[in-house]
């Protein structure tokens, strides 16, 4: 029997899979068919949309900033201003660590932080995969965040690249420049950089800052206690900042030490005796508010050598911080023994090194109620301090200390001076009559030399106001500030240089980049140095026998003068010794009277207080030009007294 052929189709072709003769699977289940083409479609569209998602969870986010800008950016401006010797005097805006770097701690300080912050860190690239399934895990089955994965790299990107916002978004965004941060920088780069930036609360950004004012110790000088201490802020750092919340942050150190056991960071009992330690917190740094009226100065100078300002800077000042403490008790409790006494109500001073550099600056009795700087910014009358420009012009001139001129009733264009005494003399030397402060004297050298003449000589010593080309300005009439007189007497000091004040030294940042340093010249010329000293040599009467004896320092050779203006409204005293210069004011905001304050009164114990502080520890220098002058013998002396009195009987024969 012959074999019975396949099953065909008229065309003689074997049936299809779906042809109309029933023989295809799918022809049968029309349903299954299109479950299978839409299932596909919709995991197709949810791919998209995943894929799309994904895609927005990254648009618009920022790009890392450079290395060096990571140091800088997100910071919000702070000035830390030093004084001369670097110790820190104050510090506006939030505190800002010196940089420290990571191979120059003890090891347990940055373990302390891995331990507390990410045990993995050294493992991972930038984000825990790991650490980020279990977060996920832990919060999905509590139903609520319970747990968070962020590394140190993490925190870095989102303290100084992210906002803060808790979203999905940022969070994406934060693990992918994590990431890409740590293709940049090495794992002991990221780890510096964290310690550098993080917040440790009560206004202390980085571990300098920190480990400086909780505990008045250097990074490298921690012990585990007080490192452990430190790691427990990052995660709270308001809530467990250490001047405020010490008992809490106390359970969280033993977490710390804790996780540093277990990673093999220290012993056990390593742990156990750091809990145990004794911690206490530095005490606040106690600043008098007299250094705001330095701190304004230098800030204004800063402004002008930085036009734009980076985010931290470590001012280094030329301040004397216990000179100027010095000087600010020196001064209240005079002012307040004396000044009341004589309606005295202000006072200013301002000393100097022969560099220039401002060593302390008194702006006023309590910068807290005004903060005017009146050794910077007030105009007074410097009355007679301002004399010693009238006479060294006419040194200039020619004319001699031991010429003679006549103490008598002068009138210049109807302006008529009179001595303070209300006497007159007679003749006398220039020395004589500048050691006594004579008016008719000055102002009669005046117009011997001439108002243009001492207009032109004040502004080559450093004098900055306006000034008019009045007889009465050899009386001192016109103002100017005290910062001008200190800077314009120091060039009699220096022999006949200008002298530059200066209370800038240095400016850096926080890593140690030096932005601006004082630069080294030669000062210019602007007096003859004989002459110069010959000046001196006349001021020196004037604190050894004359108006300004109450100035006297013992062991040092002074040069100065004294200064009152019309019905005692302003009272000076400006002088220096080889080593220092400094001037004095005292008066009344308003410019009422005094009650007969003269410049060798009030103003010259105040200058001798200032002076004594600030020669302190030091040996004594000659001062060049102290000793220029011939002391004249009683035989001479009594010759210009014979000459002196017939001037003075010729004189009167004259008006009879």
């Amino acid at each position: 029997m012959a074999a019975r052929p396949p099953n065909r189709s008229q065309s003689g072709r074997p049936p299809t899979l779906g042809s109309d003769n029933g023989g295809g699977f799918l022809s049968h289940r029309p349903i299954l068919k299109w479950t299978l083409i839409t299932g596909f479609s919709l995991c197709l569209i949810a791919l998209i949309v995943v894929w799309l998602y994904w895609q927005s969870l990254y648009r618009g986010m920022p790009s890392l900033p450079s290395n060096d800008e990571l140091w800088a950016t997100g910071r919000e401006q702070a000035i830390e201003f030093t004084d001369t010797n670097g110790e820190t005097m104050a510090i506006r805006g939030p505190r800002y660590g010196r940089a420290i770097k990571l191979e120059n701690l003890p090891p347990h300080v940055p373990q302390a932080f891995i331990a507390a912050e990410d045990k993995r860190f050294y493992e991972h690239n930038g984000a825990d995969t790991r650490a980020i399934a279990r977060a996920v895990w832990a919060n999905v089955t509590a139903g609520e965040t319970v747990s968070g994965a962020s590394t140190i790299t993490q925190q870095l990107v989102k303290n100084l690249v992210l906002s803060p916002e808790q979203t999905l978004k940022r969070k994406a965004q934060e693990i992918r420049l994590a990431r890409r941060l740590e293709e940049r920088l090495s794992k002991d780069e990221v780890l510096e950089l964290y310690l550098n930036r993080i917040y440790f609360g009560a206004g202390f950004y980085g571990l300098g800052a920190a480990s400086r004012f909780y505990f008045g110790k250097q990074p490298e000088e921690l012990t585990i206690g007080e490192a452990s201490l430190l790691a427990t802020l990052p995660k709270a750092p308001s809530r467990l900042a250490l001047t405020d919340n010490m008992t809490d942050a106390k359970p969280r150190q033993r977490y710390v030490l804790r996780e540093m056991v277990d990673a093999g960071f220290i012993r056990p009992e390593e742990a156990e005796a750091a809990e145990a330690e004794d911690i206490s917190l530095a005490d606040a740094p106690e600043r008098d508010p007299q250094f705001g009226y330095a701190l304004d100065v230098a800030t204004e100078r800063i402004n002008e050598i930085l036009p734009t300002l980076p985010g931290d800077l470590i001012v280094q000042l030329t301040i004397d911080s216990e000179l100027q403490a010095g000087i600010d008790d020196a001064f209240a409790k005079r002012m307040e023994e004396e000044g009341s006494k004589q309606n005295a109500s202000q006072a200013a001073a301002i000393i100097m090194d022969p560099k220039g550099r401002i060593l302390a600056m008194y702006g006023g009795v309590d910068y807290n109620e005004s903060q005017f700087n009146r050794a910077t910014q007030a105009s007074r009358q410097p009355g007679s301090a301002f004399k010693p420009f009238v006479y060294a012009a006419a040194i200039q001139s020619g004319i001699t200390p031991y010429d003679i001129r006549r103490d008598r009733p002068v009138t210049i264009d109807g302006w008529s001076p009179q001595n303070y005494s209300r006497v007159h003399a007679g003749a006398m030397t220039l020395t004589e009559a500048l050691r006594d402060s004579i008016n008719t004297v000055a102002a009669q050298l005046g117009q011997e030399v001439g108002e243009e003449s001492i207009i032109a000589l004040a502004k080559r010593f450093g004098i900055t106001s306006d000034m008019r080309p009045l007889p009465s300005i050899a009386l001192g009439s016109q103002g100017v500030s005290l910062k001008d007189m200190a800077r314009a007497y120091g060039v009699f000091m220096t022999g006949g240089k200008r002298m530059d004040p200066y209370i800038v030294e240095r400016i850096s940042n926080s890593r140690g980049d030096v932005l601006y340093e004082r630069p080294q010249y030669d000062p210019e010329r602007v007096y003859d140095q004989e002459d110069a000293e010959t000046m001196v040599g006349m001021m020196t009467r004037v604190i050894a026998e004359g108006t300004g004896t109450r100035a006297r320092i013992d062991g040092w050779q002074l040069a100065g003068k004294t200064g009152t203006s019309q019905e005692s409204r302003d009272a000076w005293f400006a002088g220096f010794s080889a080593v220092r210069v400094g001037a004095v004011w005292v008066g009344n905001d308003d410019d009422s009277p005094m009650s007969r304050v003269t410049g060798g009164g009030l103003p010259a114990r105040l200058w001798h207080d200032m002076m004594v502080l600030a020669h302190q520890d030091l040996e004594p220098q000659p001062l060049a030009g102290a000793d220029s002058l011939v002391t004249l013998s009683p035989r001479q002396r009594q010759r210009i007294s014979f000459y002196r009195d017939l001037s003075q009987a010729f004189a009167g024969a004259a008006t009879n």
